[in-house]
C-alpha cells in the first residue's frame, strides 16, 4: 500500500468504503483511433495501486494494448501509473475515459483495465481528449484523474480483517476512527462524495437480493444436489477451463480481425434487413403451399412407403429393359440397310400415295362403294325373283351366233351403223318374232328391262339407244332405266 499514514488504517478505510465498488459491474467499449503513432503515455491517478508492479498489461475489452511502464507517489498522497500504450488504435483517451485494477490470477497478478471513452450514440460529439501535461518531469503525458479510477478491495485483504492480529487492530482502528476523522473531515467528505454512486448500486444489489430470497435458499439448499454432477465432472471441467484459456490466448491474437469483424458487422446488418424482408414475402407467400403440402403429407408418405416394393418389383422389368438393351445395339446396326431401303421406297411411293389418297377421298365423297353394291344388289334382284310357285329368270337373252360385224347394213340379221366421222358405233339386233313372244309372257309378270321394239310384225329395225340407255341407267343408276 502506497501511502504515508498508517498502513493498517489505510487498508481498513478502503476496505469499507469499496466494498460496494467492487459490486459495479462496468460496460467495457472500444475507443477510437487516435494520435499519429509514437509513444502514448496516460498518467492515471489511483487511490491504491497494491500489487501492482512495473511490465504488467494494460487492456482493453481483454485485449492488451500496452504494459505499466512506472508508479509513483503524488503529493496529495495517491498513486500515480503511468500506462504505456502501444496499440495506435488506442492512442487517444478521452476525458471519459476510466481505468480500474483487476485481478489477473490466483496468485495475485493483476492489470489494469481501460474504457477509453464511454459508449455514445451516433448523434452525439464525442468527448474531448485528455489533457496533456505541459511541463514538468511528466510532460507529454496524458493525465486521467483520479475521479476516472477505481481500485477494488480484494477479497483477502477482507478476509485478512477476521484474523489475529488484524482483528485487534480492527477494533483499535474503529475505536479511534472519531479521532483520526476529527483532523481529516475534507477528506471524509470527498470520500463519502465519491463513494454515493457505489452505495446507491449496493442498495439496488440488496434490493434484488432481498426480493429474491427463496431463490437464494432453495439455491443453498439444492446446490448439492446440483455440484454433485459437477463435481464428477471436475476432469472435464478442468479440460474445458484449460481449453478455454487457449481459446481465449487464440481470440487475443486475432484482435485486429475481430475487431475488422465488429466494424463490418452494421454494414452487415444493414444489408441483411432487406434480404430478411425479402425472405418474410417468402414465407407469407409460401404459407399456403405448405399448407398445401402438410394436407398432402399423408399421400406422399404413402407414395414413398410403396416405393420401396414397386422399386422391387420392378426389377426383373429393368433387366430385362437391359438385357433388350444389349440385344437392340446389335439388331439396330444390322437393321440400318433396311430403314434405308424403307426410307427409299417412301421417298419413291409418296407420289403414287398422294394420287391414291385422294382417289380414296373422291370415292368416299361420292360414295362409290355404296354405288357398287347397288349396282350388285340390283343386278342380282333383276335377274332372278322368287313367287308362289319359286325361283323364275326375270330376263331371257337369245345371243345369235350367226351375226357378225359387217361394214355394210344390208345384211338382214346383223344390220350395224357405224359413223364414218369416228364415233361410238350404235347396233341393234333385232330378234325374231317368236324372241318377243316369249319375252312378252316372262315380262308380264315382273316387267321387261328392255324396251319393246316399235314394229315387231314388220321387222324394222329398232333404235338401239334407247334401248342401250335404259339398261346402262338401270345398271349404273340412271334414272332411265328405273
Amino acid at each position: 500500500m502506497i501511502s504515508t499514514v498508517s498502513p493498517s488504517m489505510k487498508r481498513a478505510l478502503a476496505g469499507g468504503l469499496l466494498l460496494a465498488a467492487a459490486l459495479v459491474v462496468l460496460v467495457l467499449g472500444t475507443g477510437a483511433s487516435g494520435g499519429g503513432g509514437g509513444t502514448y503515455r496516460v498518467r492515471a491517478i489511483f487511490d491504491s495501486a497494491s500489487f501492482l508492479v512495473p511490465g504488467e498489461d494494460v487492456k482493453v475489452a481483454g485485449v492488451k494494448v500496452g504494459a505499466i511502464e512506472s508508479l509513483d507517489v503524488t503529493r496529495a498522497n495517491k498513486a500515480a501509473i503511468v500506462l504505456r500504450i502501444d496499440d495506435p488504435a488506442f492512442q487517444d483517451f478521452k476525458r471519459d475515459a476510466f481505468c480500474t485494477i483487476r485481478l489477473q490470477s490466483l496468485i495475485g497478478e493483476k492489470f489494469v483495465a481501460c474504457v477509453p471513452t464511454q459508449p455514445k450514440s451516433a448523434n452525439s460529439e464525442p468527448a474531448p481528449s485528455l489533457r496533456q501535461i505541459k511541463a514538468g518531469p511528466n510532460k507529454g503525458q496524458y493525465l486521467l484523474p483520479v475521479t476516472n479510477t477505481s481500485a477494488p478491495v480484494d477479497l483477502d485483504m477482507l478476509n485478512n480483517i477476521m484474523r489475529e492480529p488484524e482483528r485487534q487492530r480492527f477494533a483499535i482502528i474503529i475505536n479511534e476512527l472519531g479521532v483520526g476523522l476529527a483532523g481529516n473531515g475534507r477528506e471524509l467528505n470527498t470520500v463519502i462524495r465519491r463513494a454515493d454512486p457505489a452505495l446507491y448500486q449496493f442498495d439496488r444489489v440488496l434490493t434484488i437480493l432481498a426480493s429474491q430470497n427463496r431463490v437464494l435458499a432453495r439455491l443453498a439448499t439444492e446446490s448439492d444436489a446440483a455440484l454433485a454432477p459437477v463435481a464428477q465432472q471436475s476432469q472435464s471441467i478442468s479440460d474445458f477451463i484449460d481449453k478455454a484459456g487457449r481459446t481465449a490466448a487464440a481470440t487475443a491474437a486475432r484482435g485486429d480481425a475481430l475487431e475488422q469483424n465488429f466494424a463490418k458487422f452494421p454494414a452487415f446488418l444493414t444489408q441483411l434487413r432487406p434480404t430478411m424482408r425479402r425472405l418474410g414475402e417468402f414465407a407469407s407467400a409460401g404459407t399456403p403451399v405448405m399448407t398445401d403440402l402438410r394436407a398432402a403429407a399423408p399421400s406422399i408418405n404413402t407414395v414413398f412407403r410403396q416405393l420401396g416394393p414397386f422399386s422391387t418389383a420392378a426389377l426383373p422389368t429393368f433387366r430385362t429393359l437391359g438385357d433388350l438393351a444389349d440385344t437392340g445395339r446389335k439388331a439396330l446396326p444390322a437393321a440400318e440397310p433396311i430403314i434405308r431401303d424403307i426410307h427409299g421406297f417412301a421417298t419413291e411411293a409418296k407420289p403414287f400415295a398422294d394420287v391414291l389418297a385422294r382417289g380414296l377421298v373422291n370415292l368416299r365423297d361420292q360414295h362409290g362403294i355404296e354405288r357398287l353394291l347397288d349396282v350388285i344388289l340390283y343386278t342380282t334382284g333383276t335377274s332372278n325373283g322368287f313367287d308362289s310357285l319359286g325361283h323364275y329368270l326375270r330376263t331371257w337373252i337369245k345371243v345369235n351366233t350367226d351375226c357378225f360385224f359387217s361394214v355394210r347394213q344390208s345384211d338382214f340379221n346383223c344390220p350395224s351403223t357405224f359413223n364414218q366421222n369416228g364415233a361410238a358405233a350404235s347396233t341393234t339386233i333385232t330378234p325374231p318374232a317368236d324372241a318377243f313372244d316369249a319375252s312378252t309372257a316372262n315380262t308380264s309378270q315382273s316387267g321387261s328391262l328392255v324396251d319393246a321394239p316399235a314394229s315387231a310384225s314388220t321387222g324394222a329395225a329398232v333404235p338401239s339407244a334407247p334401248a342401250t340407255n335404259g339398261v346402262l341407267n338401270y345398271l349404273l343408276g340412271g334414272s332411265g332405266g328405273r
